[in-house]
């Protein structure tokens, strides 16, 4: 069995060697010009710009150039001809700097395969339980159970990626790479240092490389030399070109990017072995998240047709749509509007009741517990995937800060040393320069949510003055007419959305200049701060008005006779049938709306930012055609700065939608799905087509955002609960069924006649003969012009209210149950990480052990060796020696003996090297 499993490895990895590889060995555009060095970078710039040929450009040019060859790096320059003047700078990166920056980074490297370690019988019985322990089959239970799985696996094969194509990849040991203990690791392998690693490497020289003579602290980067146009664009290639065969780049987009694969999963090890752990981990989790609303989709579908197959049955619409009455409603504003017939709303009360019936309660109790499921199995997805892509140990305290951190702190004297790293790094002054940002940086978020909130205040006063508007009483169309609160919804909501969109842009720009201001260390620090910055903007942004109909609007109108005036104006009132129909609108076209206007613009504005650089760049009437890679990538839009943030934030936002106020609108799991199921494949296509290659970053997990789904799945149960209890009519029918046994006359029974003399101001030139007129709500008449609340109207509030302490605490209850069934961690992938973890330290005390003894025998030495002193140690302090820290081996020698009990005279003899290291 091993010599087949030493086989099959080995063909792994060189199928594995030769996707990842076959790019540079197809394309000979991808090496300098000898055909054996590769280009891990490119620099460019132009020589016919201003701002690059001038003396100062040229000598910064050359002093960085310089230190970067000063640092190992090599170089190739070269500008081809009928290119208009580019400049191109090659980079190579030769072994000896990718050891040193492997180590300097805390890369976790691949160890050598089993077939590769040392012979020895209890480090090969233990690395063989690990590497293989996935492969034992569970005990077989019944013939019926194993027809069963074959049918679903027959079934599943059909989705799954194609393992012809993409081998499954089997899971391999790693630790942190060290020269002193590099025969630990296969760096002989063609791929061991992929092109991402390489890549990761560069950029971070080029970050840190100053680019003039000493005395300028804050002349260092390759970002501040793009932003002084000393070079245009600074990038990795891509592995080759899109219509030819023989590169993962080729092959991900023909498998993965293609809009007719959108139905089969995606091939996530080598997306991230192409883009790196950050963009693996987005598009891990979108697909995660694509799937769950699967369900939710199912249920929320099968609510909606069942809504739809008994519209006809229910009484209340019917009565309303059959309602014959001498009396007519109440005018919906002073002067212009005229007395009307509540029969005229028995379209908008059957479409009313496809949002509001029995089913809303069950949809909305499900989807709290689908989104506590939801975060819960993605916890336990993540630690799977971390695990998977070597990511456990990662610490993000062991950042390297940022450049442009270190740059504004370039004048600051007092140092401090950081634990973590062991390095000196300048501590930010609190009271100068750590307040004033942090309150600057609140006063403006602060301004900016008012200035949201003001929108939405426009908004709604455009929707009152609307509704007393001349124009729509005479109007030819009958919807119009008589539905003027459903035509101002949907126009507002149309005006709301174009703020939406423009604010948008403003909250973004503004939101990542004041996260600069506020000095943060490390990049994660500052993409979490700008992260919720933005998210919060975006929040009161989008959900405002959305907030203003749920829970605001036709609350507190007051009565004919004595209306609650706003400017003057009476205030919006809901139709007969509550509010819910036009949070429904509002839902509907806010949410599909950004959806659709999103994709046109994430799809267009790349295209957009390529043709504008080349026009820039060449002019509108030259055209830039070669076949080299290099100049193929710099024709593509460089990677955005701000990464992966539009795209987490539309799927949050979207989440929200889906969440917050799914008991309004319970096809908004059905359209988050299919936007979803494009989206993913739009995406991938956008990174791969018209994107330069992203410089691959390491993260541990969605960061921040995980943090905000948390906060938005509690939210969704408050608001869920409220909508169901104070914006539809859920609760007074069934108030009014319990204690009538029907709804027979409900209609009746929610509206109150008053006298029409009670009006401030009347309809003109009305036509009306009555004396009365219905409103909506439940008033009795006291005397004279003197109306109140009844006492049917004290009993729905209180059945509201008592039903939102209900909901809360039983849904509450079930999320608790929820999160603790499920396991944050499967017992299996602990053992594993364990089991890991124990062979990692023990082949390194194997292999150690044998060199030391192997080093004395050919000197003579006779002495005890220092590794069954360290051998002795147990937990950090094992794993500190056994990975090369600096601690001088004399102390913990000595640490060792003081803790080693004194052996018992009367006992066995101790063994010198001690008990085995302990588990991690």
């Amino acid at each position: 069995m091993t010599l087949h499993s030493n086989n099959s490895s080995r063909m792994e990895m060189m199928h594995f060697t030769k996707i990842v590889m076959g790019g540079i060995n197809n394309n000979p555009s991808l090496t300098f010009n000898d055909g054996v060095r590769s280009i891990d970078y490119v620099l460019v710039w132009e020589s016919g710009r201003n701002d690059a040929t001038t003396p100062e450009a040229y000598e910064q040019r050359r002093i960085f150039e310089q230190n970067l060859e000063h640092d190992g790096l090599q170089l190739e320059r070269e500008e081809p001809e009928g290119l208009y003047g580019l400049n191109f700078v090659k980079i190579h990166v030769p072994v000896d700097v990718l050891r040193d920056y492997s180590e300097i980074l805390k890369l976790r490297m691949p160890m050598k395969d089993g077939s590769q370690l040392r012979k020895s019988g209890r480090t090969n019985a233990i690395l063989n339980a690990a590497l293989y322990i996935s492969k034992f089959s569970a005990v077989k239970t019944s013939n019926f159970i194993d027809r069963v799985e074959a049918t679903w696996d027959k079934f599943i094969s059909k989705i799954r990626v194609d393992p012809e194509l993409f081998p499954e990849r089997r899971h391999r040991l790693t630790a942190i790479y060290s020269k002193d203990k590099e025969y630990l690791f296969d760096t002989t392998s063609e791929c061991f240092w992929t092109p991402s690693i390489r890549s990761r490497i560069v950029q971070f020289i080029l970050d840190r490389k100053k680019f003039s003579k000493p005395g300028d602290d804050f002349a260092f980067g390759i970002n501040r030399l793009i932003s002084n146009c000393t070079y245009s664009a600074a990038y990795p290639l891509h592995d080759g070109d899109l219509k030819t065969p023989g590169s993962m780049r080729y092959l991900l987009y023909t498998e993965w990017a293609a809009v007719s694969k959108c139905l089969k999963y995606q091939p996530l090890d080598y997306v991230k072995d192409y883009f790196g752990v950050k963009i693996g981990l987005y598009f891990a989790w979108l697909g995660f998240y694509t799937h769950m609303l699967i369900p939710a989709s199912l249920v929320g579908l099968i609510c909606f047709i069942y809504s739809a197959a008994t519209v006809y049955s229910n009484k209340p619409s019917e009565d309303i749509c059959n309602y014959n009455s001498t009396i007519k409603m109440c005018p919906q504003c002073d002067y212009f509007c005229e007395f009307w017939d509540l029969k005229a709303t028995c379209l908008q009360s059957r479409i009313t009741y496809l949002f509001d019936n029995s089913t809303t309660v069950f949809f909305a109790i499900f989807m709290s517990f689908w989104a506590a499921c939801f975060l819960e199995l993605w916890k336990r997805y993540s630690a799977e995937m971390t695990h998977r892509w070597d990511l456990t140990g990662f610490d993000v305290y062991e950042e390297h800060p940022r450049p442009q951190y270190l740059a504004r702190l370039a004048h600051v004297k007092r140092r401090q040393l950081n634990v973590v790293t062991g390095e000196n790094e300048p501590m930010v002054p609190f009271w100068r320069m750590r307040l004033p940002a942090t309150l600057m940086s609140f006063s403006v978020v602060a301004l900016l949510v008012l200035l949201a909130l003001a929108t939405v205040l426009g908004v709604v006063l455009y929707r009152m003055s609307l509704l007393g508007a001349a124009v729509l009483r005479h109007n030819d169309n009958v919807l119009i007419t008589y539905s003027p609160i459903m035509f101002t919804t949907a126009t507002a909501a149309c005006i709301n959305l174009c703020f939406i969109f423009l604010f948008n842009y403003i909250y973004q720009y503004l939101a990542e200049w004041l996260t600069e201001k506020e000095l943060l260390r490390t990049q994660t620090e500052f993409d979490d701060s700008l992260t919720l910055k933005i998210y919060l903007l975006q929040f009161v942004n989008y959900y405002a008005s959305i907030f203003y109909i749920a829970f605001f609007k036709g609350k507190i109108i007051g009565r004919p006779g004595e209306y609650i005036r706003f400017f003057g104006h009476r205030q919006e009132e809901c139709a007969p049938g509550g509010c819910l129909l036009e949070l429904s609108i509002q839902l509907a076209i806010i949410m599909v709306g950004k959806q659709f206007i999103n994709t046109i613009v994430e799809m267009m504005m790349p295209y957009l930012l390529s043709w504008w650089n080349i026009i820039r760049t060449i002019g509108r009437k030259r055209q830039l055609k070669s076949p080299l890679q290099w100049v193929k990538d710099f024709k593509l839009v460089d990677f955005p700065n701000m990464g992966l943030f539009p795209e987490y934030l539309e799927m949050i936002l979207q989440y929200g939608f889906v969440t917050i106020f799914v008991a309004a609108f319970p096809l908004a799991p059905l359209f988050a799905l299919i936007n979803n199921v494009l989206e993913m494949r739009l995406d991938a296509r956008k990174f791969l087509t018209c994107f330069r290659r992203p410089v691959p970053q390491r993260v541990t997990d969605i960061g921040v955002w995980y943090r905000i789904l948390d906060s938005i799945g509690k939210l969704s149960v408050i608001t869920n609960g409220f909508i169901i209890a104070f914006t539809s009519e859920f609760i007074p029918r069934l108030v009014y069924a319990f204690t009538h046994g029907s709804l027979e006359q409900y209609v009746n029974n929610t509206l109150a006649d008053f006298n029409i003399t009670v009006l401030e101001h009347p309809p003109l030139n009305s036509t009306y003969g009555g004396t009365m007129c219905s409103f909506p709500g439940y008033w009795d008449y006291k005397n004279g012009k003197d109306y109140a609340h009844s006492t049917w109207y004290w009993h729905i509030i209180g059945a509201r209210l008592a039903f939102v302490v209900v909901f809360e605490n039983v849904v509450a209850l079930g999320t608790i149950i929820v999160k603790w069934a499920i396991p944050d961690m499967s017992g299996e992938l602990r053992d594993r990480i364990r089991r890991e973890a124990y062979v990692i330290n023990s082949y390194i005390l194997e292999e150690t052990r044998a060199r030391s003894q192997a080093g004395r025998d050919s000197q003579g030495d006779t002495t005890e060796p220092n590794w069954n002193h360290i051998a002795s140690l147990s937990g950090s302090d094992f794993d500190l020696a056994a990975h090369g820290d600096q601690e001088d081996l004399a102390e913990l020698r000595e640490r060792a003996a003081a803790a080693r009990p004194p052996p018992d005279p009367a006992g066995p003899p101790v063994d010198p090297a001690g008990p085995p290291p302990a588990p991690v």
